[in-house]
């Protein structure tokens, strides 16, 4: 929570900077009010907790009541959210806490299309570390409410040997035996690959999972077929929305896309002002 917090004042402060002047001018110093969030479209609601942070950080008199719990399905036209107390305070979070939501609602709501593309295969969804500079927490949680699963959160959390890493260990073979020298017990390796030479190369070395890195689905299925359950494949590359499904139907056990945080977009939300 507390690096949360820090986010979030951060962002206020880029917001209101030294005061909300136009609030400070027309809007009465004791005025109450109320107000709803309401979903232009369709979307899955993920930002909750941060969104309250707001307006708690600010001042901590107004009153947050999401109807919705992160993780649901929210239609058209439904107040997700409902706010009460001092006008200024709404009026000076509601940016702040509306990019908030926005954002991580286009990454929930993206994801669950994803996940329901694949639905019926084995293929299980990935995130990846393509999010925005320090949201990182936020938009994952995002991806799991989606019902998409989190890829390791930073280069501490697993060992994923990629192309520069090969470039700078010599080959696929010399990589894996380094990372299985160094690895601490019982972390499995990881290892990108270009091509069906690599590939094969990553399978005799051992690897515990192989991602297989911009390859078609003709190339997918050779994978498939010459790994015969030895380890764990992971496709990568290109995914959308549009070609999931067909990847996910090779066989491959996960399917992990940049796309869910660093391309999603946020979603239509508006906040509905209601003086007393």
């Amino acid at each position: 929570m507390l690096q949360l917090d820090g986010l979030i004042a951060m962002a206020i402060q880029e917001d209101i900077g030294h005061g909300d002047v136009t609030s400070l001018a027309v809007v009465d110093t004791n005025l109450h009010a109320d107000a709803s969030v309401i979903a232009k479209e369709p979307l899955v609601l993920s930002g909750c907790v941060p969104f309250n942070r707001v307006f708690a950080l600010l001042d901590p008199g107004v009153r947050v009541h999401c109807t919705f719990e992160d993780g649901a399905a929210v239609e058209k036209d439904d107040r997700f959210i409902e706010l009460s107390g001092r006008a200024r305070s709404l009026l000076a979070g509601e940016r702040t806490a509306l990019n908030l939501l926005q954002r991580l609602c286009g990454v929930a709501t993206l994801t669950r299309r994803m996940v329901d593309a694949v639905a019926g295969t084995k293929c299980r969804l990935l995130d990846t570390r393509k999010t925005t500079p320090l949201w990182r927490a936020l938009e994952k949680e995002a991806v799991r409410h989606g019902g998409g699963s989190n890829h390791r959160f930073g280069l501490s959390d697993g060992i994923l040997i990629k192309d520069n890493h090969l470039a700078a260990a010599g080959s696929v073979a010399d990589a894996v035996r380094r990372a299985r020298t160094h690895a601490p017990h019982g972390l499995k390796v990881e290892v990108e690959v270009d091509n069906l030479d690599q590939f094969d190369e990553a399978l005799r070395a051992g690897a515990d999972i192989i991602l297989l890195d911009n390859f078609g689905l003709d190339r997918i299925r050779q994978a498939v077929s010459k790994a015969d359950g030895r380890c764990l494949l992971e496709v990568s590359g290109g995914v959308t929305l549009e070609n999931v499904r067909s990847i996910a139907e090779t066989g491959v056990d996960f399917v992990s896309s940049g796309a869910l945080t660093h391309s999603a977009r946020a979603m239509d939300i508006s906040m509905e002002f209601r003086p007393r």
